[in-house]
């Protein structure tokens, strides 16, 4: 075991994405001291630090904001709130001003008015001005220091983290007044770009304090990705064409109808694409948003444009889904004290309902419930004094205090998980006679790696964690799915094909050892 490191903060941010950034901002401004750890380097690591991403910004009129709020209600199952529809479309449009002037981030300008086109962000650019920004206030940043549980106080109450260091090579013990996880959703180690720290940290922290969750069904989103890659940027393959391996067309496919067609071909041929859709401006205006995506082509010689090239499809589990933790008030509040939830760690049923995709919905979510949680904790924090180490305890079990002695191996029980989680014939195409046989190889992983799966190192701790967070965010959504007997949103039932009106209701999800599922109504 390696040294031990203590400190005391009014709010901890645990993550370092947008969402975590746009707390530790909101805490900052509420008074609070704020101490933000990050698994990897605040403003590089996670899914929105390496691609251009578009943002749901739009302005304070009537109609603009009705048609946006419509725009996937259908997609979505009808399970939005347009209550909290109106609360990020108005957060996201007043952060992304503040963005522009405080955060000082350079938006293209329009060159028919001069004024600034506000809709998207560059990733990297906007990650590298949020961490300027959160440092400009006096936030303490703590890079590649994992947390690795939650810990709390005799009445359940979340009072700060522990976690490893790792360029350090020491432990660390934090207390806090409130705890904000911020640590993204959970793509299974799949390889897209930019998840690989997304493995569900958060999700399984958060089970093992009694949190409540919602919307895990809607967690198996699929890119569309060129055979081999990892960069996913499903939108732009709205404008492709899609064929067959002996070069007819395949009717019905698509990026946002149709992708189960080419999922049930590659079951038994090649998929290929071409981007033949995009005219002159369209490919120039493609190149900019996303240099990332063309370098692979440009790489191989291929014009994606006028060449097909073969495709697959890639799982983003949470990242991409609506699934997470649940919450409860305006602040983003979780059913356990102390504990507040941002970004792709929170459901975002609440705007979008069981269909979501990259960007858009997803980084207006992470800013608007980054800016809330950060705020509700800080008032949270600075309400009471901060608490006693010596009165805390750490809340964490599988991963890190094996029953039996370690003997399984991490990448095992990340392998085994995969299995059941990332075939698109299991968790996308979804049918019964799958399902229950996936999810019960999950259980009896789950029960085995609580009695053999720990490690010594830090880092051996590091990947024993994110191999018990897989297999329990697995376990919650494919219980949540059999819980779900129709298809509603991007949860589709081969065994249930139809919408079922008496179904429209969330599906709340929770639990370890035994996970649980009840239903509750969707505000009117």
């Amino acid at each position: 075991m390696s040294e031990l490191w203590q400190t005391s903060t009014d709010v901890l941010v645990i993550g370092g994405g947008p969402a975590a950034a746009w707390a530790a901002i909101h805490a900052r401004e509420a008074g609070a001291e704020v101490t933000l750890v990050d698994k990897g380097y605040c403003g590089t690591s996670g899914a929105t630090a390496p691609s251009g991403t578009g943002v749901w910004y739009v302005a304070p009129e009537a109609t603009a904001r009705a048609n946006a709020k419509a725009s996937r209600e259908a997609l979505g199952g009808h399970l939005a709130d347009h209550y909290w529809m109106d609360r990020v479309l108005d957060q996201t449009y007043t952060n992304m001003n503040r963005l522009a002037v405080e955060g000082k981030y350079p938006f293209p300008a329009d060159p028919a008015t001069g004024e600034q086109l506000r809709t998207g962000v560059q990733g990297p650019e906007y990650m590298r001005r949020m961490r300027a920004w959160i440092k400009r206030l006096g936030v303490r940043i703590l890079d590649h220091s994992p947390a690795l549980e939650l810990l709390v106080d005799d009445a359940g109450t979340v009072r700060g983290a522990a976690g490893y260091q790792r360029q350090l090579d020491r432990d660390y013990r934090i207390t806090a007044g409130a705890v904000v996880l911020a640590s993204g959703g959970c793509a299974f180690l799949s390889r897209a770009l930019g998840t690989n720290v997304d493995t569900g940290d958060g999700a399984l922290m958060a089970a093992e304090v009694g949190a409540r969750f919602s919307g895990m069904e809607f967690s198996n989103a699929y890119a569309i990705v060129p055979k081999g890659s990892t960069i996913t940027k499903t939108a732009y393959y709205g404008y492709a064409t899609f064929f067959h391996e002996d070069g007819q067309v395949l009717e019905g496919a698509g990026s946002t109808k149709g992708r189960s067609v080419i999922a049930r071909t590659l079951l038994s041929e090649k998929v290929f694409a071409q981007l033949d859709r995009a005219d002159r401006t369209v490919q120039t205006q493609m190149r900019l948003g996303q240099p990332n995506f063309f370098l692979q082509f440009d790489r191989r010689g291929i014009n994606p444009f006028t060449d097909r090239f073969e495709v697959d499809l890639l799982a983003e589990g949470t990242v991409r889904g609506t699934g997470g933790i649940d919450i409860v008030d305006d602040d983003c509040a979780t059913t356990v004290p102390g504990l507040f939830a941002a970004g792709d760690a929170a459901t975002r049923e609440r705007i979008c309902g069981g269909f979501t995709g990259g960007g858009s919905h997803n980084s207006a979510w992470a800013m608007s419930s980054g800016s809330w949680a950060g705020a509700g904790a800080a008032r949270f924090a600075l309400g009471s004094s901060r608490p006693d180490d010596a009165a805390l305890r750490g809340a964490g079990r599988t991963g890190l205090r094996p029953s039996d002695s370690p003997t399984l191996d991490a990448a095992e029980v990340v392998e085994a998980a995969q299995a059941e989680l990332i075939p698109f014939q299991k968790n996308y195409l979804r049918h019964g006679e799958r399902l229950r046989p996936a999810l019960d190889a999950l259980d009896t992983l789950w029960e085995r790696a609580g009695k053999e799966l720990g490690g010594r190192t830090g880092d051996d701790r590091i990947r024993a964690r994110q191999a018990a967070a897989i297999t329990a965010v697995g376990r919650l959504m494919y219980e949540s799915t059999l819980a779900r007997t129709e298809t509603r949103g991007m949860s589709k039932r081969a065994d249930h094909p139809e919408q079922d009106p008496a179904q429209r209701h969330h599906i709340l999800s929770g639990g370890l050892d035994a996970v649980w599922t009840k239903t509750a109504e969707v505000a009117s």
